[in-house]
């Protein structure tokens, strides 16, 4: 038995890791959803097939002590549960490490990361920062293209920063979770008149073919001119599959659009397909 208190990517990760080698896991949330960041279709559809797979998940909770036993502990939660278990790992998000550095005296958050404007470049202009120093996405790909992009402004700072534009996230749970663009939450809070279009996965030959029917795709886009919006993948391959979306998404002036899935054809039996 495990207890995982932290409910965001590396939690919810871990939470599979453990769950898929026999552990009973709890994963104990202090927001109202897991993941809250994403869509909510797809927050709902992991929390379903977590649920499904034995993991047990409490929101809104805090824990206010722990008490130790030779060969287990027990959380004491802030609504009066106690939850025990043999072992605890704690995910509740990374804090920046920048002692080493001596005293620059550049603007920090709360959580130590460097604050950085759109060219990567701290309150100190001929300071840069990129990566996890700089909070989210903390993800290792868009690192290594904030690090090119900040070595491209430094030799010229007229550089083209479209290379930082529709980073996708990957989130390595069972299943997958990939998405770029907005969320119909992000989307409805802006006024963005938007619309639809999903497929689930047992739908697919493919999917059906490899017996990986748990998960869909849902592609948003604008209601007037059907510019891709978002992409949101939920499913074996996830991580994959989204980079077709992405692809399209970055074709910033006409080539953007949901005209592109009607009138192109996939092979035939592939997840690609989905579009």
């Amino acid at each position: 038995k495990i207890i995982i208190y932290g409910a965001g990517a590396i939690g919810c990760e871990y939470a599979s890791i453990f769950n898929s080698l026999g552990a009973k896991v709890t994963l104990i949330n202090s927001h109202e959803q897991i993941l809250h960041f994403l869509d909510n279709e797809i927050i709902d559809a992991l929390s379903y097939h977590f649920r499904d797979q034995g993991i047990r998940i409490n929101h809104n909770e805090d824990f206010l002590k722990i008490d130790y036993r030779k060969d287990s502990l027990t959380m004491h939660l802030s609504s009066g549960k106690k939850i025990t278990a043999d072992a605890l790992l704690v995910t509740k998000g990374r804090t920046g490490s920048l002692e080493a550095l001596g005293n620059i005296n550049i603007e920090t958050t709360k959580k130590n990361h460097i604050k950085v404007n759109e060219y990567y470049q701290s309150s100190k202009p001929n300071i840069y920062a990129v990566g996890d120093i700089t909070g989210n996405p903390g993800l290792a790909s868009s690192a290594y293209d904030q690090g090119r992009f900040a070595a491209l402004h430094i030799i010229n700072p007229i550089c083209e920063p479209t290379l930082l534009c529709d980073m996708p996230v990957g989130i390595f749970t069972n299943p997958e979770i990939s998405c770029l663009g907005y969320s119909e939450e992000q989307l409805t809070r802006d006024k963005i008149p938007y619309e639809t279009g999903r497929v689930a996965f047992k739908n697919l030959a493919r999917s059906q073919i490899e017996n990986k029917t748990t998960g869909m795709l849902k592609i948003i886009f604008h209601q007037e001119d059907l510019k891709i919006l978002g992409v949101h993948c939920f499913g074996h391959n996830a991580s994959e599959i989204v980079h077709i979306g992405q692809a399209i998404m970055s074709q910033k002036s006409s080539g953007n659009s949901l005209k592109y899935f009607i009138n192109t054809t996939f092979n035939y039996p592939t997840m690609a397909e989905a579009y």
